[in-house]
């Protein structure tokens, strides 16, 4: 492992984390946001997520699993991990309460910035709301950039469209942070950094997973690690990104931003075989 792959792979997991500070923006200055776009985004993004998950990392974690493991412990090895990585993330969903999860999109009215609407709202409400927003974004981004870093730090091919697919779901969840401090605090620098700094638990869970597993990196831990990335991602892209573009009510825009995702996905893969 050299230090140049070290500071790429931390460099991504920064990106994809701190693309919280994108939607901020856009929530805080943008009066009105294209639904169009964001569903389109966020399709795109499931796109990547999907394809790479079932193209590429699923495959690499079994070769490598059944190259150290041999045919039937590898493979049982391979889809353990995966499952293993759906169940992680989905606990963390589940421990999350809803009504402050970011990846639940029950209510888009914080995207739509119905500024009467939500200027009536109690402040203390909306502080707790928008505070525990920042928290609950915070824990979700940690698996997210250890899968993003370990990515990265394999194959930087890979690691590219990890983040930048971890960066366009990121953006909206800055949306739902920033918007309702600012309506509780009147003040736009404060509800900017709360959401920029939500991110930050990417690159520390990028930190925290090279102190944790660089040390016994080998095929095998490789190997888990990608399958648990694979199913980290399917389930991010099936229960956060595909509902998420549905809920802004644009759902032939969610569709062809999910097959764009992939086709591109498929030709920058391609274009290194």
């Amino acid at each position: 492992m050299s230090e140049g792959n070290f500071w790429f792979a931390f460099g991504l997991t920064l990106f994809a984390g701190l693309s919280t500070g994108i939607g901020s923006f856009i929530g805080l200055f943008n009066k009105t946001n294209n639904h169009k776009m964001l569903s389109y985004a966020m399709g795109f993004s499931a796109g990547v997520m999907i394809y790479i998950s079932f193209t590429e990392l699923f495959f690499q974690a079994q070769e490598s699993l059944v190259g150290a493991l041999g045919e039937t412990k590898g493979s049982w090895a391979n889809a353990i991990a995966f499952f293993g990585g759906i169940t992680i993330i989905a606990i963390i969903d589940k421990l999350v309460p809803g009504h402050e999860n970011p990846h639940e999109y029950s209510d888009t009215s914080a995207l739509e910035l119905p500024e009467k609407k939500i200027s009536t709202l109690p402040k203390a409400k909306l502080l707790r709301t928008g505070m525990f927003t920042a928290l609950a974004l915070a824990i979700h981004n940690f698996p997210e950039g250890m899968a993003t870093f370990a990515g990265a730090m394999k194959d930087p091919n890979l690691g590219i469209p990890i983040a930048i697919a971890i960066a366009i779901h990121n953006i909206p969840e800055g949306i739902a942070v920033s918007v309702p401090i600012y309506y509780a605090t009147g003040n736009r620098k404060k509800a900017f950094w709360y959401s920029f700094l939500s991110g930050l638990a990417e690159p520390v869970g990028a930190f925290v997973g090279f102190l944790i597993l660089m040390p016994f990196f080998n095929d095998i831990v490789f190997g888990y690690i990608f399958s648990g990335i694979a199913g980290v991602m399917v389930f991010i892209a099936l229960d956060q990104l595909l509902p998420g573009a549905e809920e802004y009510g644009e759902h032939h825009q969610s569709i062809y931003g999910l097959v764009t995702g992939m086709a591109v996905m498929a030709i920058s893969l391609l274009l290194f075989v």
